[in-house]
């Protein structure tokens, strides 16, 4: 039997769905990545400016939920957001904002489908996120902010010009291990979307998935996991390259 690689690679760099799919991909992961930073960011000063006890209390909450399995805590959103029965959809009715939201079903658009798998994977990784953050912040001499507090500067001031400098390598460690987890969501779009409404929520993982086995060709669904491979791949190497040049360590 002939080796048919190659053309797989060809059938997937000419299918006129690659270019949307990877638009539809960098994007998602963009705004997610984006997402988990502010608000691990936040969080992570947030658990700074606690006292130990509520600050042992809310990283107890962080680890439980980044410990739960995302499929537990998709089907468990899933639930959330059900039509009919819902907690979310009655709470949103009940506060009168947006009318009758009871029979809302958040995944007939790819708007609202992309902001559902949205705030779950956020949610998820924002423990990682803030913990670490958190951990970096705790590293920071506090001189540096009595320095800054004497000579009048302000929060803005501070975080711009001492805290974001100190964290700068652990940013950028959790930003590319961000965007490696996030471009790799499958779990979250498969059980919430399946990829659709009309495709609008299919990532390149959901892609690779549909084409191996709802299409039976798994030679194309694999050219198209290597080609996630191989950006991912450039991608770190990226960052690799970046922190060799400014001699900091991995």
């Amino acid at each position: 039997m002939p080796w048919t690689g190659w053309s797989n690679y060809r059938a997937v760099l000419s299918d006129p769905h690659l270019v949307p799919v990877l638009l539809r991909t960098a994007g998602f992961c963009a705004a997610l990545v984006t997402g988990t930073l502010v608000t691990g960011m936040l969080v992570a000063l947030m658990l700074g400016a606690l006292g130990r006890r509520m600050r042992t209390a809310v990283t107890l909450c962080l680890i439980a939920a980044w410990a739960v399995p995302n499929v537990a805590s998709t089907l468990v959103w899933q639930w959330l957001f059900q039509p009919v029965y819902g907690v979310v959809n009655w709470l949103l009715t009940q506060t009168a904002l947006f009318g009758d939201l009871t029979q809302r079903d958040w995944t007939t658009s790819p708007a609202s489908a992309f902001t559902l798998v949205w705030l779950l994977v956020v949610w998820q990784s924002v423990p990682f996120v803030a913990l670490t953050l958190h951990a970096g912040l705790s590293q920071i001499p506090r001189t540096y902010y009595e320095a800054a507090a004497l000579d009048g500067a302000g929060p803005l001031t501070v975080f711009r010009v001492i805290t974001v400098p100190f964290l700068r390598p652990i940013l950028g460690l959790v930003a590319i291990l961000s965007v490696i987890w996030d471009f790799n969501v499958f779990n979250q779009i498969w059980i919430l979307t399946q990829g659709g409404p009309n495709q609008g929520t299919t990532t390149l993982g959901i892609w690779s998935f549909t084409t191996a086995f709802s299409s039976n060709s798994l030679g194309q669904g694999a050219a198209i996991a290597v080609v996630s491979v191989l950006l991912l791949l450039a991608l770190t190497a990226l960052y690799v390259r970046r922190l060799a040049r400014s001699g900091e360590d991995l």
